[in-house]
C-alpha cells in the first residue's frame, strides 16, 4: 500500500469555550493508504471525534488540511460515509427503505444497476443478507434488536459502496458480545469488499482485533503519541499471547496498568 487515500497535514483545531481559547487538536499529521483499516485510540475527551469530523469534512480545522486522493478535502462528500455511535437508521423506514434511502439520494431519482444489474431493492436485499438481515427487510426499527439496529446501519453505509469509512465508536453502546460479534462482521464484510477505514475508539482491544495500524493520541490538546503497526493476519484471536502482548504495549502507552 504505497498511494494515500487520507493525508492529514499539521492539523490544529481550538474551541472557544467561556470568550478563552480551547485547543483540541494540536499539530496533527499522518496518511492512510488506500484499503488500509487505521484505528485512533486515546483518552476520553482528548479530541478523537473532532479530529474524526475535520478528516470527514464536518469541521474546519484553524490550521492544516485534509487531502482525500490528494485533493483538498472543503466538506463532507459522497466518497466517505460516518458509522458514530448514535445510530442513523430512520424508525419510520423498514429495513429494506433505510438501505434505499441513500441509493435514491445517490442517484436523484435515477434507477441504480450494480455490476450485477439489479434495481435498488436489489440491491439493498443484497446487502441487507450480506450483514444477516435476511428475511427481516420487511421490519421497521421498533421491531429488531440493538444488535440488529446496528447492522441496518452498517448495511446502509456499504450499500452506497463509499470508498472511506469513518467510524466513530461505532459499536460502543453494545454489550460486549454483540461488540465482537459485529467486529467480526464488519472483518468479514471488509475480506468481500475492499474500503479504506478510520476508526475511531477509546477501546484498545477492538483496535488490535480489527486494525492494521493504531495511533494513539495523547490528552487535549492531542496530538499523535505513538503508532503502532499490528502484524497479525486476519481473523485473529484474541487470546494469542503476541495479539495480548501488542494490547498491554498500547494500553501501556496510555498509562494504563496490566
Amino acid at each position: 500500500m504505497s498511494d494515500k487515500k487520507i493525508a492529514v497535514e499539521v492539523l490544529s483545531k481550538s474551541f472557544v469555550r467561556n470568550r478563552t481559547s480551547m485547543p483540541v487538536v494540536d499539530n496533527v499529521s499522518f496518511s492512510v493508504a488506500s484499503g488500509e483499516f487505521v484505528a485512533i485510540v486515546g483518552p476520553s475527551g482528548c479530541g478523537k471525534s473532532t479530529l474524526m469530523n475535520i478528516i470527514a469534512g464536518f469541521e474546519r480545522p484553524d490550521a492544516g488540511r485534509v487531502l482525500i486522493d490528494g485533493t483538498p478535502q472543503t466538506g463532507p462528500s459522497k466518497n466517505g460515509i460516518v458509522i458514530s455511535q448514535y445510530g442513523s437508521v430512520f424508525p419510520w423506514l423498514t429495513v429494506r427503505e433505510n438501505l434505499m434511502f441513500g441509493l435514491e439520494d445517490e442517484n436523484r431519482g435515477q434507477t441504480p444497476k450494480n455490476k450485477t444489474g439489479g434495481s435498488p431493492q436489489d440491491r439493498a436485499d443484497h446487502y441487507a443478507a450480506m450483514v444477516g438481515l435476511k428475511g427481516f427487510e420487511k421490519s421497521y426499527p421498533h421491531e429488531l434488536s440493538g444488535g440488529m439496529l446496528k447492522r441496518v446501519e452498517l448495511a446502509r453505509a456499504l450499500v452506497v459502496k463509499p470508498e472511506i469509512l469513518y467510524m466513530d465508536e461505532p459499536f460502543s453502546a453494545l454489550d460486549a458480545l454483540m461488540n465482537l460479534r459485529m467486529r467480526n462482521e464488519l472483518l468479514r464484510i471488509l475480506a468481500e469488499e475492499r474500503h479504506t477505514v478510520l476508526l475511531i475508539t477509546h477501546d484498545v482491544e477492538e483496535a488490535v482485533h480489527m486494525a492494521n495500524r493504531i495511533m494513539v493520541l495523547g490528552p487535549r490538546p492531542t496530538s499523535i503519541q505513538a503508532t503502532f503497526e499490528v502484524p497479525f493476519a486476519h481473523p485473529r484471536k484474541l487470546s494469542d499471547p503476541a495479539v495480548q502482548a501488542l494490547r498491554e504495549e498500547i494500553l501501556g502507552e496510555l498509562g494504563v496498568e496490566t
